[in-house]
């Protein structure tokens, strides 16, 4: 039977400091206690390989219908990231061919040049804080792009998903006034909602040839997409398009940054950055867990998990199990067979995971082209974020 996690080892993988290196903490929890339970929830965690697909690819035993309206400020679920099959399979039928490979790499053009415009502004300065220049605001391009909206709109949905994701940067500093947190949340969902029913109102007539007309001429099974389907679709682009693709541009950089080797490696050969970006996901993992809600009793390594309990899997724990991976260990940007989880599994993947790589890929080919040589600025300590690992601090400096 495996250990019972301590009261420490069972809060640290949420600690800023385990996130900023969390593969240890990941391998201890492996080996000592595949499901676990938090120390402050006392709801599961489970963090093997096999076991994390297993799950994610049955929603009938753990599913995303859950109660996260609150947690997320929404109204309603979020289409199609929080309903299940079959009803989830109809919205995916629909959605998968609108972010395929061929249509991402129609944004190609606009996402270089902005990555090239966003590096020029402070290549010769020899320095820069790479969350704020370089890695909040091109995904932002991608999104604005994809449903047609102008760039000069990039503050206000930095706003938006920032007031979701991280309401706590509009709190007073040290603030952990968790209530008014929620209904920062609660106040920006709102706002979410009347955007896009504005966008909508004002393309009456005329959907346009983007990502938002195409869901308003869309049909399932013979029926336009109804009002409220259209505002819950754009709610989850919008927070997943813009925050997880920041973060894993910050971790990738931060890495490279302290494996100067590694990064010559794609600089003299930047044929080996597609591998790069896929093996950064699985070893970086930014995303590094999900939840579901268990439908039913399951025991899982002798722990009894019940019907209604929220289980978290942990994804980046998963990405790093030697019981999957040869080598897991090692970051190698050659790996073969790179059959990672940083997307999820099931039928709940990323929608937009080829909209993600794409952008990944542009991002470190344009940078490496522009700025070869960077490190961490002499004296400073990037800062991570727990849950979604962004590298919220990270100052650079080069060779101008």
């Amino acid at each position: 039977m495996p250990e019972l996690l301590d009261e420490n080892q069972k809060i640290r993988l949420f600690l800023p400091d385990v996130m900023r290196c969390p593969q240890p903490a990941y391998a201890d929890l492996r080996a000592k206690c595949p499901v676990g339970r938090m120390f402050f929830t006392n709801s599961p965690v489970v963090s093997r390989f096999e076991d994390v697909v297993w799950a994610l690819r049955h929603p009938e035993v753990f599913s995303s219908e859950m109660d996260l309206q609150v947690a997320l400020g929404t109204e309603r679920p979020m289409i199609p990231q929080q309903i299940d099959p079959p009803a989830q399979t109809r919205y995916r039928r629909l959605l998968d061919p609108l972010f395929s490979r061929k249509k991402m790499a129609e944004l190609v053009p606009a996402i270089r040049a902005h990555a090239k415009a966003l590096i020029g502004d402070f290549a010769e300065k020899g320095e820069c804080e790479f969350d704020s220049a370089f890695a909040i605001p091109l995904p932002c391009t991608a999104f604005l792009s994809l449903f047609g909206l102008p760039l000069s709109e990039l503050p206000t949905f930095l706003e938006l998903k920032d007031g979701i994701i991280r309401p706590h940067k509009f709190l007073p500093p040290g603030s952990a006034d968790l209530e008014k947190a929620q209904e920062i949340r609660f106040s920006t969902g709102r706002r979410i909602y009347a955007y896009f029913e504005d966008e909508m109102k004002r393309r009456a007539g005329n959907p346009g040839d983007d990502l938002l007309g195409d869901l308003l001429v869309a049909e399932i099974d013979g029926k336009k997409l109804e009002h409220n389907e259209i505002l819950d679709i754009c709610y989850l682009l919008l927070l997943a398009g813009l925050d997880t693709v920041t973060a894993t541009l910050g971790c990738n950089i931060a890495y490279l940054a302290g494996n100067p080797d590694q990064r010559r490696r794609i600089v003299e050969n930047p044929k080996l950055i597609p591998g790069a970006v896929e093996e950064l996901l699985r070893w970086e993992t930014p995303v590094t867990a999900v939840p579901r809600v268990a439908k039913q009793d399951v025991t899982l390594h002798h722990v009894e998990i019940k019907a209604g309990e929220v289980v978290t899997f942990l994804i980046g724990s998963a990405n790093t199990d030697d019981e999957h991976f040869p080598d897991a260990q090692s970051v190698d940007f050659e790996r073969q067979r790179n059959i990672h989880v940083a997307f999820g599994a099931g039928p709940h993947r990323c929608l937009g995971s080829h909209l993600a790589r794409m952008e990944l890929q542009v991002a470190m080919e344009e940078w490496h082209a522009r700025i070869p040589e960077y490190w961490i600025k002499p004296g400073e300590t990037p800062t991570y974020s727990p849950g979604i690992r962004e590298v919220m601090y990270l100052p650079l400096v080069w060779n101008a």
